[in-house]
């Protein structure tokens, strides 16, 4: 994406949580610019000083990447069950940094230690239960390949932390274009 699109993209996202945590009304914007309206999976993340405030995300979606940014956007701002009990106020806006992630489809491995560190996301399912990270994770965390499968598993997806290895467990690999700025400057 080029500076424009990915401008666009996030003042739709600041100006989405913006009227969502202020009781307004949610943007509904347009675009033909083929990249906006791409059927893709995004992530929208929220953090105030480098603590997370919400990360929600879809890694397909029928709809436009504008929409579903809009869509991501709100779901960040008030539906993560990380932070029912402390949800985003009108103060902390100003503080928030808008992060969106840009996902390519998803890729089934049977070799999830071909994973690229800080390349790769994961996702993660066995049965009913599933966990994602995406690429980012690693590179903040510092975690090794092994940690960050394990990780996944047992704190996202709630299975045992060796799940990945798991020949039931599909493991999935996408890769994202990430991008983002601080409230204030979108």
């Amino acid at each position: 994406m080029n500076d424009t699109q990915k401008q666009t993209l996030l003042k739709v996202a600041r100006d989405t949580v913006e009227a969502i945590i202020k009781g307004g009304e949610t943007p509904k914007p347009e675009s033909n610019d083929p990249e906006l309206n791409a059927h893709c999976g995004c992530f929208v993340t929220l953090k105030n000083k480098g603590r997370l405030r919400g990360c929600i995300g879809r890694f397909i979606s029928e709809n436009p990447l504008i929409e579903l940014v809009v869509e991501m956007a709100k779901a960040s701002a008030t539906d993560d069950p990380r932070f029912f009990a402390d949800q985003i106020t009108s103060n902390e806006l100003e503080k928030l940094d808008v992060e969106i992630s840009v996902l390519s489809p998803l890729v089934r491995t049977d070799q999830p230690l071909s994973l690229r560190l800080g390349v790769d996301g994961i996702y993660i399912k066995k049965g009913r239960a599933s966990g994602c990270f995406l690429p980012q994770v690693a590179t903040e965390t510092g975690w090794t390949k092994e940690e960050f499968l394990s990780y996944c598993c047992s704190h996202k997806a709630r299975l045992a932390p060796d799940a990945w290895k798991d020949p039931e467990t599909e493991v999935s690999l996408f890769t994202a274009e990430v991008f983002g700025a601080e409230f204030k400057d979108i």
